[in-house]
């Protein structure tokens, strides 16, 4: 692999909430110079195969990787997974679990939008959905975007989707343990995702970084996609304190509605251990 190496350990495809194919997604992060990319589609796996090939196609090293949704204190938090095994039947059931559900959820949320007015929501969020079993908010934003309630989708997420507004329903998603064993049973490295994109305080967070530390968590994404410029100074800082690896992701799900395209990250701090220590690449 040639110089200079470019890591992108967090984006979506189609299998979940990205608008891509996951090989289009890997043809985008290689002619955008991303040397080493992780597929992390939500709660699914899915996609795996498909990118990995590519990936060898392009001379592209791949790495397996899944974004877990989980709940703690009451909170919807995400861990990425990577480096596991793809086949470890623990982790498929638990995916499977979580995936359960999802449907039923965007039918309540539908209703919550026929009750303010706005009807057709499910169906048509349902139409965005390449993968129906994993239907999200994402989907729903992406229609009322289509409908032209809103220019785009963090505006919808912003007015209707997060926790207090009308069009948000609660999901009993994993826990922190639960998600952590499903991945280190597999072999992988749990990670904490985008971690400055979540309601907690300060000491909350220091909490929650305390226990995913005891439990066995060894990274947090300190440069994400959603992060500015002082949130990656936190963020490393934090690292620090704590002792996890660094990683480093855009979170892209397309060009038209990501924080930043693959390939665009600013560099890791340099003091920091890089995750991809962990995973021999």
């Amino acid at each position: 692999m040639s110089f200079p190496r470019n890591f992108d350990f967090h984006c979506h495809s189609t299998v979940s909430d990205g608008l891509l194919p996951p090989a289009d997604v890997v043809a985008r992060a290689a002619a955008r110079g991303v040397s080493h990319l992780a597929l992390t589609d939500h709660d699914d796996i899915d996609g795996l195969a498909a990118a990995r090939q590519a990936a060898a196609e392009l001379d592209l090293v791949f790495v397996n990787g899944v974004e877990i949704s989980i709940e703690w204190e009451n909170h919807p938090i995400h861990l990425v997974g990577l480096g596991f095994d793809a086949q470890y039947p623990a982790l498929l059931a638990g995916l499977a679990a979580v995936r359960s559900g999802r449907v039923e959820r965007a039918r309540r949320m539908g209703e919550a939008f026929a009750a303010i007015g706005i009807p057709g929501v499910f169906e048509g969020a349902m139409r965005h959905a390449g993968n129906p079993l994993l239907i999200s908010r994402a989907h729903f934003a992406r229609h009322l975007v289509e409908i032209g309630l809103f220019k785009e989708p963090r505006q919808v997420f912003e007015h209707y989707l997060v926790p207090g507004k009308p069009g948000y329903v609660e999901h009993r998603w994993a826990s922190l343990a639960d998600a952590l064993d499903w991945i280190h049973a597999a072999g992988g490295v749990a990670v904490l995702a985008h971690p400055a994109r979540y309601k907690i305080g300060s000491a909350q967070m220091r909490r929650f970084l305390s226990e995913f530390k005891a439990r066995g968590g060894q990274a947090i994404e300190v440069v994400s996609g959603s992060h500015t410029a002082d949130q990656v100074l936190h963020y490393a800082r934090l690292a620090r304190h704590f002792g996890f690896y660094a990683s480093r992701g855009s979170d892209f799900h397309g060009a038209e509605e990501s924080y930043v395209d693959l390939g665009a990250l600013p560099p890791l701090p340099e003091d920091l251990l890089p995750v991809w220590r962990l995973l021999d690449c």
